[in-house]
């Protein structure tokens, strides 16, 4: 819950250009769901079925409003935030199509209830590598103008590229 709460302040942060404090709290809340995930697979009475569904919901909306801040900030390119926003909706709209077909028919609030699970869904070792990758270009794209290498060779969509 407190990532997605910071979702907002990432946000704010970025498109106010205080990249160092941004880089900070990304920093902060990483180690923050490193812990959580270390918690919850070695201590079984710290597990929940709203916390499994909280924290890949948590990731996707870090990500997408860190992926449209350093857009609006020129800092990743358009097209890219793109992919991974759609990305992202159909993972979402699939996992619901999935809840909405295996849940018997609605009468009551179970199909929003995340402890009513009916199917497993586990992330495949290709998906949280691809998270890993994600989040790598937000820690390198924040630290781009806190270090100032906007322009080198490591990261070849700096100002230059955006001023043309």
């Amino acid at each position: 819950m407190a990532r997605i709460g910071l979702a907002s302040v990432f946000g704010l942060l970025i498109v106010k250009e205080n990249f160092s404090i941004a880089l900070g709290v990304f920093t902060l809340a990483g180690i923050t769901d490193l812990l959580d995930g270390f918690i919850a697979r070695n201590w079984a009475n710290q597990k929940s079925a709203l916390g499994s569904a909280l924290d890949p919901l948590a990731d996707k909306v870090v990500i997408s409003v860190l992926y449209i801040s350093l857009t609006r900030a020129n800092l990743i390119p358009v097209p890219l935030t793109s992919m991974i926003i759609l990305r992202d909706i159909a993972l979402i709209a699939a996992v619901s199509y999935v809840q909405y077909r295996t849940v018997p028919p609605l009468r009551t609030l179970r199909y929003f209830n995340p402890c009513y699970a009916t199917a497993q869904l586990k992330p495949t070792f290709i998906s949280k590598m691809n998270t890993v990758v994600q989040l790598i270009l937000v820690a390198a794209s924040l630290a781009a103008p806190v270090f100032n290498y906007v322009d080198s060779i490591f990261r070849p969509y700096g100002a230059s590229q955006l001023s043309q």
